[in-house]
């Protein structure tokens, strides 16, 4: 079995590593030529914990290796990413080009499974694509959309063990997929078809999203009303059938954040709630900026003085390297915007540096500073002693009580 996975990035990577150290010989491709020379060194452009040392394993073996283009293999998996446009449309065109570069090696009894999170209909529109251009091929291979459905951070674990959903065009492409996965996956592999798989997916995310509006909306609420909400949820959730999740700055990731549109924008009249946790996740960014402001201008009023500000995190979840969609970054450029980059330090302990932002280390950062901004909850922050002499705003709740 040679397996080709297009795209080396949170997921494709990790994926064609566990696929290759259970056995299979890998391709992985990646357009940026950087991302595959770092690569084959044997070193991760993202952040992972164990998985360095299960690239330069499967490297030394020769089970896996890097290129820009695809290899002619048995079986290809797309694991690009899925954004959306302005309007909150779905992107697809990753997929389609991805698609449209494994096209010619296809050949007869291949397998051809989509991972990239996608709107409904996508695996039978690749179908379409593929068979159009190749209609020798209809009925002689393999199509099915299997999504991920990892924790960063620990995925190495949970590519594993977790359940997976595999859905094919029909029934022998989802069986083939199944026999695929079943390599390397210790979970459950419940089968269904492309179109369920694909709402599953954005379904899982869609509810997370609508989980998380509810802490953020109780936030709001708790912050009016001079409640402590990290109290007040521990409270609750002492009730043997609720489970409220932890608030936060807002809702980022490539996933919580990007899904729910994915659903929306093809039903707009139906999806009511998951539009509007949407909104209440958005809406939560711009809050926790405004109270930033606010405080600054505070602190101004009475010192005489501007601020020196510590904006804590940028990642969109805690301990991880990945800023995409992250309500942490938007707000640090609000507030940045704000006081024309004056005094405000940036943090972000799990990256070296940024091509926007210029990084301060947490300890120098949280010292030096007259207000500081918790705004993910990064274990280096739990070192921190609580400060009595500053401002503290904590919008993820590294000091709960």
């Amino acid at each position: 079995m040679k397996a080709c996975f297009m795209g080396l990035g949170y997921i494709g990577l990790p994926t064609a590593i566990i696929a290759a150290k259970h056995g299979v010989e890998v391709v992985g491709v990646d357009v940026n030529q950087k991302v595959v020379d770092k690569t084959n060194s044997g070193n991760l452009h993202i952040v992972e914990e164990g998985l360095e040392d299960l690239l330069r394993e499967v490297i030394a073996s020769g089970k896996f290796k890097a290129y820009t283009r695809p290899q002619e293999s048995d079986a290809y998996f797309i694991v690009v990413p899925t954004p959306f446009k302005g309007d909150h449309e779905p992107d697809i065109s990753f997929v389609e080009a991805a698609t449209k570069m494994v096209l010619p090696l296809l050949k007869k009894g291949d397998l051809f499974v989509i991972e990239s999170t996608s709107p409904i209909g996508t695996t039978e529109k690749m179908a379409d694509l593929i068979f159009t251009q190749r209609p020798e091929l209809k009925g002689n291979i393999y199509m099915a959309y299997c999504p991920e459905r990892v924790l960063p951070g620990n995925i190495i674990y949970e590519l594993v063990n977790n359940d997976r959903v595999i859905g094919g065009i029909d029934i022998p492409s989802t069986e083939k997929a199944k026999e695929f996965y079943s390599h390397f996956v210790k979970g459950e592999l419940h089968t269904t078809n492309s179109r369920t798989a694909e709402m599953c997916k954005l379904t899982e995310n869609a509810s997370r999203d609508v989980q998380i509006a509810f802490a953020n909306e109780l936030s709001l609420i708790c912050d009016k009303a001079g409640i402590n909400v990290w109290e007040l949820i521990e409270l609750a959730n002492k009730h043997p059938r609720v489970n409220i999740l932890q608030p936060g700055c807002g809702v980022g990731g490539h996933c919580i954040a990007v899904d729910p549109y994915f659903i929306s924008s093809a039903y707009p009249t139906e999806s009511r709630i998951i539009s509007e946790a949407r909104s209440i996740n958005n809406y939560k960014a711009e809050w926790c900026a405004e109270k930033v402001r606010r405080v600054m201008l505070e602190f101004e009023l009475e010192n005489h003085r501007s601020p020196v500000v510590a904006m804590m995190g940028l990642a969109f979840k805690p301990n991880i390297d990945d800023l995409r969609e992250s309500p942490a970054k938007s707000i640090a450029s609000r507030v940045l915007q704000s006081c024309n980059n004056g005094n405000v330090m940036v943090v972000e302990p799990n990256i070296e540096e940024h091509n926007v932002f210029k990084l301060t280390n947490y300890k120098t950062a949280y010292e030096s500073a007259d207000i500081v901004v918790f705004l993910v909850n990064h274990r280096e922050f739990a070192e921190l002693n609580y400060r009595t002499d500053i401002k503290v705003l904590d919008f993820c709740g590294v000091f709960k009580k």
